[in-house]
């Protein structure tokens, strides 16, 4: 990136004059390198406290929102009254300097994994940058667009919220010429208080939506329909059995997918009809930008999925992991549950599963109802932590096989889970990031 001196203050209100140019913008003064802008935050330690170790690192000019008298003599400083909105503002100024199309992706499950293969399908065409790893909240959204190469034709932003007018503030920084909605599912629940409030929540990105621009929603949410009748710009739906857009599966297999929308072939590296939907949006996202069957298959075919959705690796004695441990709600776990019974795998197959967190009081009947996705087709159930206490006693009358551990006994966990596994076998882990299952996938990769 870089933007001078001048350009920031003309955004910010500010009064310099300069043309030196910043080369980058870091909240983390560990990361800035030289000719850098830090911008320092409040969190549990002042920002404003490192604004020295930004300095030796590189950097050239500060946003400050402290006394001007404590600011540094020897850059350039902006004072401004809140250094997140300036930081936001000039994401906002970068975008449209640098002026990609850009897409928007929101969902209560599947955001990233769409993310990654749109970009991957629009890449065969144009320039592209997208969301690195989860920036995708009132900082890491400006920061993805601070950080795009000027030579970006198509930005891919992803945005998650957690509280109404989230998605809000985002779209306005990033207005979108194209938007998604994967999916409706029950994350944030205890903030937004149902699915209804999550359904308004997330139709939230269509507030910067440009009035020429397209928004694409699963044609099986109800609960989307009536939101949308209001909006002005072109609306498309998706499925597999219904919809504008849809997709038939034809096979999966322990690494791929494949599925077909109208005449023309299509396989992607990861399991599950669910994601044949997120498929869909990044299909939908390349016909609209011009691209044919041939080459969205060829980006489709070749996508990167981001860590931790649903990737497979090793247990040290050969054994699988298929770990979805970044984050988890009923609807996404009862999809991989239902996805990973249906796989046709030689050994065993073992469920380790861990609370979905943030589900308010409908928490309780939210894990006991897993046991519908739960059947003979799993050998071993081990589930993890308080909340999954009620899904084992819907469970312990009707398998044997289901143990339980509380949120303290994680060691005895990876102990009876590394006792048990046997080469041949396939391990499916699932739960909240919050619960620290990727400490117990590395503990089972570990000799």
């Amino acid at each position: 990136m870089s933007l001078t001196i001048k350009e920031i203050a003309e955004v910010l209100g500010t009064g310099q004059k300069s043309e030196q140019t910043i080369t980058n913008i870091e909240f983390d003064s560990r990361k800035i390198t030289d000719g850098g802008l830090f911008v320092p935050l409040k969190g549990r330690r002042d920002g404003h406290e490192f604004i020295s170790q930004a300095k030796e690192n590189g950097a050239v000019a500060t946003l400050w929102s402290k006394n001007l008298s404590e600011a540094p003599k020897d850059l350039f400083v902006f004072p401004v009254a809140d250094t997140i909105k300036a930081f936001q503002q000039l994401a906002s100024f970068y975008r449209q300097k640098v002026a990609p199309k850009v897409v928007a992706i929101t969902g209560s499950n599947g955001k990233t994994t769409t993310k990654d293969m749109t970009e991957a399908v629009l890449a065969q065409k144009y320039q592209t940058y997208k969301t690195q790893g989860n920036y995708n909240n009132d900082l890491g959204l400006p920061y993805t667009i601070l950080h795009m190469p000027e030579t970006t034709e198509v930005l891919i932003l992803e945005m998650g919220m957690d509280h109404a007018g989230d998605l809000t503030r985002l779209s306005h920084i990033g207005k979108p010429d194209a938007a998604a909605i994967t999916l409706i599912g029950e994350a944030h629940i205890e903030n937004l208080g149902s699915r209804q409030g999550i359904a308004q929540g997330k139709m939230e990105i269509t507030a910067g939506l440009k009035k020429e621009g397209i928004l694409f929603i699963p044609a099986d949410e109800p609960l989307l329909r009536p939101l949308t009748r209001p909006l002005e710009q072109k609306v498309v739906t998706f499925g597999l059995t219904e919809g504008m857009v849809q997709a038939q599966v034809l096979n999966v297999s322990k690494n791929s997918t494949e599925f077909i929308i109208g005449k023309q072939k299509f396989l992607i590296p990861v399991i599950g009809s669910y994601n044949v939907k997120n498929a869909l949006v990044a299909y939908s996202f390349g016909r609209y930008f011009g691209l044919d069957d041939q080459e969205i298959a060829m980006g489709l075919k070749n996508f990167q999925l981001t860590k931790d959705r649903t990737q497979w690796s090793k247990a040290y004695n050969g054994a699988d992991i298929l770990s979805d441990v970044y984050n988890a709600n009923p609807t996404a776990m009862g999809l991989v549950l239902d996805s990973f019974a249906e796989l046709p795998l030689t050994g065993r197959k073992i469920l380790v599963l861990a609370d979905m967190l943030e589900l308010g009081k409908e928490s309780k009947q939210m894990h006991i109802q897993m046991a519908q996705h739960i059947d003979n087709r799993f050998a071993e159930v081990y589930l993890f932590g308080s909340e999954m206490k009620n899904l084992y006693l819907a469970l312990k009358d009707n398998y044997k096989q289901v143990y339980y551990f509380n949120k303290d006994h994680k060691q005895e966990l990876i102990e009876a889970v590394k006792k048990d596994i046997k080469p041949q076998d396939s391990v499916l882990l699932k739960g909240s990031n919050g619960m620290g299952l990727s400490e117990v996938i590395s503990a089972l990769q570990e000799e």
